[in-house]
């Protein structure tokens, strides 16, 4: 059996959430805001306080299913899978990447690394019929840099 999803079905719903408040409460920056904030967060492990709830999954603060851990990406089950196995795959540094828009050269490695993590996470779970890796981006993506993992089998 084959799974046929539109990217957009694969969006969770606290990650639904986090756009609609993302909505509400914020406005898009000027240049020099997003050269500031990117400033602010480059480099910057993702335990800033308050962080995201990305964050707080990384740092072990509210509980996941983690199938693949190491010292640059995490992936875990999504809590309201959109497909029998959906694991989502993030980075565990931001580096100014907040979005795929927002990649530049410096980002390559970690980009192929989750990439190529996602490749190992589907071995992992014996997703030998085929998988997707989906990643949705911008606001209308309602994300920050997680690739997700979907298949119809385990």
């Amino acid at each position: 059996m084959r799974l046929a999803l539109h990217s957009n079905t694969l969006i969770t719903k606290s990650l639904l959430l986090r756009c609609s408040l993302f909505r509400l409460t914020n406005r898009t920056m000027s240049t020099n805001e997003r050269a500031k904030a990117d400033a602010a967060t480059a480099h910057k492990p993702t335990n800033a306080v308050g962080g995201t709830i990305f964050d707080k999954i990384i740092n072990r603060q509210i509980p996941a299913e983690i199938v693949y851990d190491d010292e640059q990406c995490l992936a875990f089950h999504d809590v309201n899978p959109q497909a029998p196995v959906h694991i989502l795959v993030i980075p565990k540094w931001r580096d100014s990447l907040s979005q795929l828009a927002y990649a530049e050269e410096r980002h390559k490695p970690i980009l192929g690394h989750l990439l190529y993590t996602a490749k190992l996470v589907a071995e992992q779970q014996n997703l030998d019929k085929g998988f997707r890796v989906v990643i949705n981006d911008g606001l209308d993506g309602c994300q920050s840099i997680d690739w997700s993992l979907a298949a119809s089998q385990s």
